[in-house]
Protein backbone atom coordinates (compact mmCIF):
# COMPACT_ATOMS: atom_id res chain seq x y z
CA UNK A 1 0.00 0.00 0.00
CA UNK A 2 1.06 3.36 -0.50
CA UNK A 3 2.74 5.27 2.11
CA UNK A 4 0.06 8.73 1.41
CA UNK A 5 -3.66 7.81 1.84
CA UNK A 6 -6.34 8.73 -0.73
CA UNK A 7 -7.97 11.73 1.12
CA UNK A 8 -11.64 12.84 0.84
CA UNK A 9 -11.79 16.65 2.33
CA UNK A 10 -14.59 17.34 3.28
CA UNK A 11 -15.50 21.52 2.97
CA UNK A 12 -18.35 23.65 3.76
CA UNK A 13 -18.67 25.47 0.36
CA UNK A 14 -16.48 25.13 -2.51
CA UNK A 15 -14.32 26.78 -4.07
CA UNK A 16 -14.77 30.27 -2.11
CA UNK A 17 -12.74 33.26 -2.37
CA UNK A 18 -12.69 34.25 1.41
CA UNK A 19 -10.70 30.56 1.94
CA UNK A 20 -7.40 30.68 -0.43
CA UNK A 21 -5.73 29.34 2.54
CA UNK A 22 -7.49 25.92 2.28
CA UNK A 23 -7.33 26.32 -1.70
CA UNK A 24 -3.67 26.95 -1.38
CA UNK A 25 -3.25 23.79 1.01
CA UNK A 26 -5.58 21.61 -1.22
CA UNK A 27 -2.84 22.40 -4.12
CA UNK A 28 0.35 21.99 -1.83
CA UNK A 29 -1.13 18.59 -0.38
CA UNK A 30 -1.39 17.63 -4.29
CA UNK A 31 2.11 18.86 -5.07
CA UNK A 32 3.32 16.74 -1.94
CA UNK A 33 2.20 13.84 -3.55
CA UNK A 34 -1.32 12.52 -1.63
CA UNK A 35 -4.23 11.87 -3.98
CA UNK A 36 -7.75 14.07 -3.13
CA UNK A 37 -11.35 13.94 -3.16
CA UNK A 38 -13.07 16.89 -2.55
CA UNK A 39 -16.45 16.57 -0.88
CA UNK A 40 -18.62 20.01 -0.50
CA UNK A 41 -21.54 20.48 1.75
CA UNK A 42 -22.68 23.63 -0.11
CA UNK A 43 -21.91 24.95 -4.37
CA UNK A 44 -20.19 27.77 -4.74
CA UNK A 45 -21.55 31.90 -5.07
CA UNK A 46 -19.02 33.37 -5.64
CA UNK A 47 -18.94 34.28 -9.27
CA UNK A 48 -14.87 34.72 -9.17
CA UNK A 49 -12.31 32.25 -8.35
CA UNK A 50 -8.96 32.30 -7.62
CA UNK A 51 -5.94 30.94 -10.05
CA UNK A 52 -5.10 28.33 -7.21
CA UNK A 53 -8.87 26.92 -7.79
CA UNK A 54 -7.95 26.29 -11.40
CA UNK A 55 -4.85 24.13 -10.30
CA UNK A 56 -6.60 21.83 -8.15
CA UNK A 57 -6.57 18.66 -9.92
CA UNK A 58 -9.02 16.93 -7.41
CA UNK A 59 -12.71 15.86 -8.64
CA UNK A 60 -15.48 17.51 -6.83
CA UNK A 61 -18.39 16.02 -5.13
CA UNK A 62 -21.56 18.22 -3.85
CA UNK A 63 -23.30 16.71 -0.66
CA UNK A 64 -27.64 17.79 -0.96
CA UNK A 65 -27.31 21.43 0.91
CA UNK A 66 -30.80 20.67 2.31
CA UNK A 67 -31.97 16.98 2.05
CA UNK A 68 -35.79 18.23 1.07
CA UNK A 69 -34.04 19.34 -2.44
CA UNK A 70 -33.14 15.98 -3.19
CA UNK A 71 -35.24 13.69 -1.43
CA UNK A 72 -34.34 10.32 -4.09
CA UNK A 73 -30.53 11.00 -3.45
CA UNK A 74 -30.98 11.24 -0.10
CA UNK A 75 -33.61 8.42 0.36
CA UNK A 76 -31.37 5.89 -1.82
CA UNK A 77 -28.53 6.69 0.36
CA UNK A 78 -30.68 6.17 3.77
CA UNK A 79 -32.26 2.61 2.29
CA UNK A 80 -27.97 1.34 1.99
CA UNK A 81 -27.63 2.77 5.30
CA UNK A 82 -30.27 0.72 7.06
CA UNK A 83 -28.67 -2.18 5.48
CA UNK A 84 -25.28 -1.21 7.41
CA UNK A 85 -25.00 -2.51 10.84
CA UNK A 86 -22.30 -0.24 11.64
CA UNK A 87 -25.29 2.82 10.49
CA UNK A 88 -27.49 0.90 13.65
CA UNK A 89 -24.54 1.74 16.00
CA UNK A 90 -23.99 5.19 15.42
CA UNK A 91 -27.99 5.67 16.25
CA UNK A 92 -27.66 5.82 19.92
CA UNK A 93 -24.57 8.61 19.85
CA UNK A 94 -26.74 10.84 17.33
CA UNK A 95 -29.96 10.50 19.43
CA UNK A 96 -27.85 11.71 22.04
CA UNK A 97 -25.99 14.38 19.94
CA UNK A 98 -29.81 15.32 19.08
CA UNK A 99 -30.72 15.59 22.31
CA UNK A 100 -28.31 18.10 22.68
CA UNK A 101 -28.69 19.63 20.02
CA UNK A 102 -32.52 19.48 18.52
CA UNK A 103 -32.40 21.13 15.24
CA UNK A 104 -32.90 20.16 11.31
CA UNK A 105 -29.11 21.04 10.96
CA UNK A 106 -28.15 18.45 13.35
CA UNK A 107 -30.17 15.76 10.97
CA UNK A 108 -29.26 16.75 7.91
CA UNK A 109 -25.68 16.23 8.74
CA UNK A 110 -26.41 13.10 9.24
CA UNK A 111 -28.53 12.75 5.84
CA UNK A 112 -25.40 14.09 4.29
CA UNK A 113 -22.84 11.44 5.85
CA UNK A 114 -25.50 8.40 4.14
CA UNK A 115 -25.53 10.01 0.77
CA UNK A 116 -21.27 10.49 1.53
CA UNK A 117 -21.00 6.94 2.50
CA UNK A 118 -23.84 5.46 -0.04
CA UNK A 119 -21.55 7.21 -2.81
CA UNK A 120 -18.22 7.00 -1.77
CA UNK A 121 -15.73 9.21 -3.92
CA UNK A 122 -13.71 6.29 -5.44
CA UNK A 123 -10.34 5.31 -3.88
CA UNK A 124 -11.17 7.66 -0.87
CA UNK A 125 -9.35 5.78 2.61
CA UNK A 126 -9.11 8.66 4.87
CA UNK A 127 -11.37 11.83 5.95
CA UNK A 128 -10.14 15.16 6.66
CA UNK A 129 -12.53 17.93 7.80
CA UNK A 130 -11.86 21.35 7.23
CA UNK A 131 -13.88 23.16 9.94
CA UNK A 132 -14.70 21.35 13.26
CA UNK A 133 -18.33 22.26 13.16
CA UNK A 134 -20.58 21.31 9.92
CA UNK A 135 -17.75 19.63 8.11
CA UNK A 136 -16.32 17.95 11.19
CA UNK A 137 -20.12 16.83 11.73
CA UNK A 138 -20.39 15.05 8.52
CA UNK A 139 -16.68 13.35 8.71
CA UNK A 140 -17.56 11.92 12.31
CA UNK A 141 -20.90 10.06 11.17
CA UNK A 142 -19.57 8.40 8.24
CA UNK A 143 -16.39 7.63 9.52
CA UNK A 144 -18.72 5.86 12.19
CA UNK A 145 -20.64 4.24 9.28
CA UNK A 146 -17.50 3.01 7.46
CA UNK A 147 -14.54 2.51 10.02
CA UNK A 148 -12.29 5.07 7.83
CA UNK A 149 -10.92 7.11 10.32
CA UNK A 150 -11.30 11.40 10.14
CA UNK A 151 -8.68 14.03 11.10
CA UNK A 152 -9.74 17.70 11.16
CA UNK A 153 -8.47 21.49 10.06
CA UNK A 154 -10.24 23.91 12.73
CA UNK A 155 -9.68 27.54 12.42
CA UNK A 156 -11.55 30.03 14.15
CA UNK A 157 -15.66 30.32 13.93
CA UNK A 158 -16.26 26.63 14.42
CA UNK A 159 -13.91 26.77 17.31
CA UNK A 160 -15.50 29.55 19.14
CA UNK A 161 -18.98 29.17 18.23
CA UNK A 162 -19.32 25.60 18.94
CA UNK A 163 -20.58 23.83 22.14
CA UNK A 164 -17.44 22.44 24.09
CA UNK A 165 -19.03 18.85 24.82
CA UNK A 166 -19.27 19.09 21.06
CA UNK A 167 -15.95 19.71 20.63
CA UNK A 168 -14.71 17.50 23.12
CA UNK A 169 -15.94 14.46 21.88
CA UNK A 170 -14.86 15.21 18.02
CA UNK A 171 -11.62 15.86 19.45
CA UNK A 172 -11.41 12.36 21.26
CA UNK A 173 -12.33 10.97 18.07
CA UNK A 174 -10.40 12.36 15.73
CA UNK A 175 -7.39 10.81 14.80
CA UNK A 176 -5.71 14.07 15.14
CA UNK A 177 -6.45 18.13 14.86
CA UNK A 178 -4.58 20.88 13.65
CA UNK A 179 -5.50 24.54 14.26
CA UNK A 180 -3.89 27.74 13.03
CA UNK A 181 -3.44 29.97 15.90
CA UNK A 182 -1.74 29.63 19.46
CA UNK A 183 -5.46 30.82 21.04
CA UNK A 184 -6.99 27.93 19.24
CA UNK A 185 -4.49 25.59 19.71
CA UNK A 186 -4.81 26.28 23.95
CA UNK A 187 -8.40 25.99 23.74
CA UNK A 188 -8.84 23.16 22.02
CA UNK A 189 -6.35 20.91 23.52
CA UNK A 190 -7.76 22.03 27.29
CA UNK A 191 -10.73 20.56 25.59
CA UNK A 192 -9.07 17.50 24.26
CA UNK A 193 -7.47 16.92 27.88
CA UNK A 194 -5.56 14.19 26.55
CA UNK A 195 -7.74 12.48 24.45
CA UNK A 196 -6.97 13.86 21.04
CA UNK A 197 -3.71 14.66 19.52
CA UNK A 198 -3.96 18.90 18.92
CA UNK A 199 -1.23 20.38 17.09
CA UNK A 200 -0.72 24.05 15.85
CA UNK A 201 0.37 24.70 12.41
CA UNK A 202 0.04 28.00 10.73
CA UNK A 203 -1.57 28.45 7.29
CA UNK A 204 1.24 30.53 5.90
CA UNK A 205 1.18 31.78 2.21
CA UNK A 206 2.57 30.39 -0.80
CA UNK A 207 5.05 33.20 -1.46
CA UNK A 208 5.67 32.25 -4.94
CA UNK A 209 2.11 34.14 -5.50
CA UNK A 210 2.85 36.97 -3.14
CA UNK A 211 6.59 38.11 -4.31
CA UNK A 212 8.31 41.22 -2.50
CA UNK A 213 7.07 44.08 -4.15
CA UNK A 214 10.12 45.87 -6.06
CA UNK A 215 8.04 48.96 -6.70
CA UNK A 216 8.21 52.52 -5.11
CA UNK A 217 5.42 53.70 -2.25
CA UNK A 218 4.93 56.81 -2.19
CA UNK A 219 5.67 58.91 1.42
CA UNK A 220 2.01 59.81 1.46
CA UNK A 221 0.93 61.68 4.63
CA UNK A 222 -2.52 62.80 4.22
CA UNK A 223 -1.45 66.46 3.21
CA UNK A 224 -2.29 66.49 -0.20
CA UNK A 225 -5.77 66.58 -0.76
CA UNK A 226 -4.15 65.93 -4.82
CA UNK A 227 -2.77 63.11 -3.48
CA UNK A 228 -4.83 61.77 -0.72
CA UNK A 229 -3.29 58.32 1.35
CA UNK A 230 -4.73 55.09 0.39
CA UNK A 231 -6.42 52.63 2.80
CA UNK A 232 -7.27 49.34 2.27
CA UNK A 233 -9.16 46.73 3.81
CA UNK A 234 -10.11 42.82 2.18
CA UNK A 235 -12.64 41.21 4.09
CA UNK A 236 -16.64 39.92 3.85
CA UNK A 237 -19.05 42.19 5.31
CA UNK A 238 -19.93 40.47 8.41
CA UNK A 239 -20.27 41.44 12.09
CA UNK A 240 -16.45 40.21 13.71
CA UNK A 241 -14.79 42.20 10.94
CA UNK A 242 -15.48 45.29 12.41
CA UNK A 243 -16.15 47.11 9.85
CA UNK A 244 -18.97 49.59 11.22
CA UNK A 245 -15.63 50.57 13.66
CA UNK A 246 -13.78 50.91 11.18
CA UNK A 247 -16.06 53.18 9.56
CA UNK A 248 -16.97 55.69 12.44
CA UNK A 249 -12.76 55.46 12.84
CA UNK A 250 -12.49 57.23 9.74
CA UNK A 251 -15.16 59.52 10.76
CA UNK A 252 -13.20 60.55 13.46
CA UNK A 253 -10.17 61.61 11.96
CA UNK A 254 -8.84 65.17 11.82
CA UNK A 255 -10.28 67.09 8.99
CA UNK A 256 -6.98 67.99 7.79
CA UNK A 257 -5.90 64.35 6.61
CA UNK A 258 -6.89 63.41 3.01
CA UNK A 259 -7.78 59.98 2.79
CA UNK A 260 -9.02 57.23 0.12
CA UNK A 261 -10.36 54.07 1.49
CA UNK A 262 -10.87 50.50 -0.97
CA UNK A 263 -13.20 47.73 0.82
CA UNK A 264 -12.60 44.61 -0.79
CA UNK A 265 -15.19 41.65 -0.13
CA UNK A 266 -18.64 40.72 -0.45
CA UNK A 267 -20.78 40.39 2.65
CA UNK A 268 -24.32 40.74 4.19
CA UNK A 269 -23.40 43.63 5.81
CA UNK A 270 -22.95 45.49 3.18
CA UNK A 271 -26.07 46.46 2.89
CA UNK A 272 -25.71 48.61 6.35
CA UNK A 273 -22.16 49.65 5.86
CA UNK A 274 -22.75 51.99 3.09
CA UNK A 275 -25.88 53.75 4.34
CA UNK A 276 -23.50 54.01 7.27
CA UNK A 277 -21.34 55.75 5.67
CA UNK A 278 -23.53 57.79 3.87
CA UNK A 279 -25.06 58.99 6.96
CA UNK A 280 -21.11 59.84 8.49
CA UNK A 281 -20.09 61.73 5.76
CA UNK A 282 -17.63 59.23 4.16
CA UNK A 283 -18.92 57.62 0.92
CA UNK A 284 -17.54 60.37 -1.67
CA UNK A 285 -14.05 58.77 -0.34
CA UNK A 286 -15.15 54.75 -0.26
CA UNK A 287 -15.11 52.33 -3.03
CA UNK A 288 -16.20 49.58 -2.30
CA UNK A 289 -14.92 47.13 -4.88
CA UNK A 290 -16.89 43.94 -4.27
CA UNK A 291 -15.07 40.54 -4.49
CA UNK A 292 -12.21 40.36 -6.66
CA UNK A 293 -9.68 37.47 -7.45
CA UNK A 294 -6.34 37.11 -5.64
CA UNK A 295 -4.47 38.69 -8.95
CA UNK A 296 -6.50 41.44 -8.34
CA UNK A 297 -5.87 41.72 -4.23
CA UNK A 298 -2.77 41.38 -4.62
CA UNK A 299 -2.29 44.78 -6.71
CA UNK A 300 -4.38 46.50 -4.79
CA UNK A 301 -2.02 45.94 -1.72
CA UNK A 302 0.68 47.31 -4.08
CA UNK A 303 -1.05 50.52 -4.68
CA UNK A 304 -1.92 51.33 -1.00
CA UNK A 305 -0.48 52.97 1.98
CA UNK A 306 -1.82 51.40 4.85
CA UNK A 307 -3.95 47.93 5.28
CA UNK A 308 -6.37 48.25 8.38
CA UNK A 309 -9.16 45.41 9.57
CA UNK A 310 -11.02 46.06 13.20
CA UNK A 311 -11.40 42.20 14.13
CA UNK A 312 -13.76 41.78 17.28
CA UNK A 313 -14.96 39.21 19.07
CA UNK A 314 -18.95 38.90 18.43
CA UNK A 315 -21.29 38.15 20.93
CA UNK A 316 -21.90 34.31 20.52
CA UNK A 317 -17.93 34.16 20.76
CA UNK A 318 -17.27 34.15 16.71
CA UNK A 319 -13.72 36.09 15.79
CA UNK A 320 -11.36 35.62 13.18
CA UNK A 321 -7.77 33.22 14.02
CA UNK A 322 -5.25 35.33 12.52
CA UNK A 323 -7.00 36.40 9.28
CA UNK A 324 -5.14 35.67 5.84
CA UNK A 325 -5.43 38.87 4.57
CA UNK A 326 -3.45 40.48 7.29
CA UNK A 327 -0.35 38.52 6.48
CA UNK A 328 -0.92 38.80 3.00
CA UNK A 329 -0.98 42.28 3.13
CA UNK A 330 2.11 42.18 5.24
CA UNK A 331 3.79 39.98 2.76
CA UNK A 332 3.75 43.41 0.55
CA UNK A 333 5.66 45.56 2.81
CA UNK A 334 2.09 46.77 4.02
CA UNK A 335 1.98 48.09 7.46
CA UNK A 336 -1.48 46.94 9.24
CA UNK A 337 -3.40 48.84 11.57
CA UNK A 338 -5.69 46.18 13.32
CA UNK A 339 -6.94 45.10 17.04
CA UNK A 340 -5.01 42.97 19.81
CA UNK A 341 -7.25 39.82 19.58
CA UNK A 342 -7.24 36.14 18.79
CA UNK A 343 -4.41 35.25 16.85
CA UNK A 344 -3.45 38.65 15.13
CA UNK A 345 -0.99 40.02 17.66
CA UNK A 346 0.83 36.22 16.65
CA UNK A 347 2.12 38.18 13.76
CA UNK A 348 1.87 41.74 14.72
CA UNK A 349 3.76 43.76 17.65
CA UNK A 350 2.10 46.65 18.26
CA UNK A 351 4.99 49.40 18.48
CA UNK A 352 7.17 47.01 16.43
CA UNK A 353 5.84 45.93 13.52
CA UNK A 354 2.49 47.29 13.68
CA UNK A 355 0.00 49.41 14.80
CA UNK A 356 -2.63 47.28 17.38
CA UNK A 357 -5.49 48.82 19.63
CA UNK A 358 -8.00 47.39 21.73
CA UNK A 359 -11.77 45.71 19.57
CA UNK A 360 -14.76 48.10 20.24
CA UNK A 361 -13.28 51.60 20.05
CA UNK A 362 -13.32 54.03 17.16
CA UNK A 363 -11.58 56.51 18.92
CA UNK A 364 -8.30 54.20 19.68
CA UNK A 365 -8.69 53.12 16.06
CA UNK A 366 -8.90 56.36 14.77
CA UNK A 367 -5.65 57.15 16.98
CA UNK A 368 -3.82 54.29 15.39
CA UNK A 369 -4.71 55.48 12.01
CA UNK A 370 -3.80 59.27 12.38
CA UNK A 371 0.08 57.81 13.74
CA UNK A 372 0.04 55.67 10.93
CA UNK A 373 -1.03 58.21 8.18
CA UNK A 374 1.31 60.71 9.51
CA UNK A 375 4.19 58.77 9.73
CA UNK A 376 4.87 57.41 6.41
CA UNK A 377 9.02 56.61 7.87
CA UNK A 378 7.29 54.75 10.32
CA UNK A 379 4.72 52.66 8.63
CA UNK A 380 7.24 52.27 5.93
CA UNK A 381 9.20 50.65 8.95
CA UNK A 382 6.86 48.59 10.42
CA UNK A 383 5.95 47.22 6.99
CA UNK A 384 9.34 46.21 6.51
CA UNK A 385 9.67 44.53 9.56
CA UNK A 386 6.44 42.34 9.05
CA UNK A 387 7.29 41.76 6.07
CA UNK A 388 10.68 40.01 7.05
CA UNK A 389 8.46 38.16 9.99
CA UNK A 390 5.70 36.53 7.44
CA UNK A 391 8.92 35.49 4.98
CA UNK A 392 10.70 33.74 7.52
CA UNK A 393 8.05 32.37 9.35
CA UNK A 394 4.49 32.08 7.25
CA UNK A 395 5.50 30.39 4.41
CA UNK A 396 3.01 27.84 3.28
CA UNK A 397 5.51 25.24 2.54
CA UNK A 398 6.29 25.02 6.36
CA UNK A 399 2.38 24.20 7.21
CA UNK A 400 2.05 21.51 3.94
CA UNK A 401 5.63 19.57 5.34
CA UNK A 402 4.13 19.79 8.94
CA UNK A 403 0.12 18.27 7.59
CA UNK A 404 2.22 16.05 5.33
CA UNK A 405 3.92 14.34 8.54
CA UNK A 406 0.87 13.89 10.41
CA UNK A 407 -0.97 12.37 7.17
CA UNK A 408 1.58 9.92 6.95
CA UNK A 409 2.40 9.01 10.44
CA UNK A 410 -1.11 8.40 11.45
CA UNK A 411 -2.12 6.33 7.98
CA UNK A 412 1.41 4.14 9.01
CA UNK A 413 0.25 3.71 12.44
CA UNK A 414 -3.49 2.76 11.48
CA UNK A 415 -2.61 0.07 8.80
CA UNK A 416 -0.63 -1.63 11.71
Amino acid sequence: MPDKPHLIVLLKGYPRLSETFIAQELRGLEKAGFRLSLVSLRHPTDKKRHPVHDEIEAPVMYLPEYLHEEPLRVLSALGKALLNRRFWALMPRFLKDLARDVSRNRVRRLGQAAVLVAEWPEGGEWLHAHFIHTPCSVAAYASAMTAVPYTVSAHAKDIWTSPDWELAEKLARARWTVTCTASGYEHLKHLAAGRGPVHLSYHGLNLSRFAHFEGPRPSRDGSDPADPVRLISVGRAVEKKGYDILLKALSLLPKDIHWRFDHIGGGGELEKLKPLAESLGLSDRIAWKGALDQLEVLDHYRRSDLFALACRITADGDRDGLPNVIVEASSQGLATVSTNISGIPELLTDGENGFLVEPESPEAFAGALEKAIRNPALRQAYGDRVEQKVRASFDYHVSIRELSTLFETAWAEWRR
